[in-house]
């Protein structure tokens, strides 16, 4: 199984556990053993724990609410890839290093370990969350380094690592601090977040979300919609509750969701859903038919969409074409539900003359397959 379902990349440093700097009498150290170790591997299985994870992390919310009293296998939590360091020590040693914890207990057969408190909702996680990118390639060290970057500023619920469809890192991550005022410092450090000597892109979570809806020219209740998508959880255990509860049902069921579809030449094609809630298909699905896709050059590396569908969504029925684009490319492609006469394409090219403020050429692709992605 994966180290965390929803996959987050992620380390929590609470304040109860900050304050550790001696071993209660019942932990017996064997040699070798350094205290430092064993505090690592009790913040980490802390994090699983956490307000920040447990409710929203569907594997180990299951297993938490699984047995009535809470209890939860060590060999189950020792087991994700991130415990692996700290279980070569074995069961016992990191049974050892959870008593450490004043936020976590371990019974008394050595085997199972759960909260000593009951998980409360995390009030403006949203808020204390901030976005930053540069990070470059992933390595398997980049997690905890990453961690340790963030923990100068102050201290850190999670960092998340952002993925696109195919789990590939983007280099980007957002981060959520314990407190709103971390948020501001590390906003405002100067001099700026730097990682291998470049300055990162930074800004709130909020304003990345803002940033995405403009660049998708969403307004309205499409834009609406993307924020509560983009401030949501996938898994929300309270959410859940809450939802089973309105239903008169006595414990907590996970949301249906219904499938979304695409009415594109006459086919259906289910559209997924990415972790930044954007709807996309598999290009698999999509059928070829000649002459329904344009490509653009010229563009200077950022398109906002609403250059692209508005002018000709008229001409099209209505519709708006689908565009498929990597932000800091050229160049891109637009696929309409049509093929196209060299009346559209003519009427496309002087509709459409610049974009992002840069003069752009038209023409049809070739080789491959036409395919595009909304």
């Amino acid at each position: 199984m994966a180290e965390v379902v929803s996959t987050p990349i992620a380390t929590i440093e609470p304040a109860h556990a900050a304050a550790t700097t001696a071993t209660p009498g019942d932990v017996a150290m064997s040699e070798g053993d350094t205290l430092e170790k064993m505090k690592k591997a009790m913040q980490q299985v802390e994090f699983y724990f956490a307000d920040a994870n447990l409710p929203y992390d569907k594997f180990m919310w299951t297993l938490y609410s699984k047995d009535p009293e809470h209890w939860i296998p060590l060999a189950t939590v020792g087991s994700f890839k991130r415990m692996r360091e700290h279980s070569a020590n074995g069961m016992e040693w990191l049974a050892n290093a959870i008593r450490l914890s004043t936020f976590l207990e371990v019974d008394e057969t050595g085997t199972k370990i759960r909260r000593t408190t009951e998980p409360q909702e995390p009030k403006g996680q949203f808020e204390r969350s901030v976005y930053a990118k540069g990070f470059g390639e992933e390595d398997p060290t980049l997690q905890g380094r990453l961690e340790e970057f963030f923990r100068q500023y102050g201290v850190v619920s999670a960092v998340r690592m952002r993925r696109d469809e195919h789990k590939k890192f983007k280099g980007s991550v957002f981060t959520e601090f314990t407190e709103f005022d971390t948020v501001k410092k590390f906003l405002e450090a100067d001099p700026k977040p730097t990682w291998n000597g470049n300055e990162l892109l930074i800004m709130t979570k909020e304003d990345y979300c803002e940033m995405k809806i403009k660049e998708k020219g969403l307004t309205g209740k499409s834009a609406n919609h993307r924020r509560e998508l983009l401030s949501s959880k996938k898994f929300d255990a309270f959410r859940e509750m809450a939802k089973a509860k309105s239903d008169g049902k006595g414990g907590a069921t996970e949301e249906q969701k219904k499938d979304v579809f695409l009415e594109f030449l006459g086919h259906k094609i289910l559209i997924k859903q990415d972790e930044d809630s954007n709807g996309t298909i598999d290009e698999k699905d999509i059928p070829f038919v000649k002459g329904v896709t344009l490509k653009f050059d010229g563009c200077g590396g950022d398109v906002t969409w609403s250059e692209i569908k508005d002018p000709i969504k008229e001409r099209f029925d209505g519709k708006a074409p689908y565009i498929k684009y990597a932000r800091g490319e050229n160049s891109g492609l637009v696929g309409f539900y049509k093929p196209l006469s060299e009346e559209d394409i003519e009427f496309i090219k002087t509709t459409i003359k610049t974009i992002n403020k840069n003069e752009v050429t038209w023409s049809l692709p070739t080789g491959g397959r036409e395919t595009v992605r909304d």
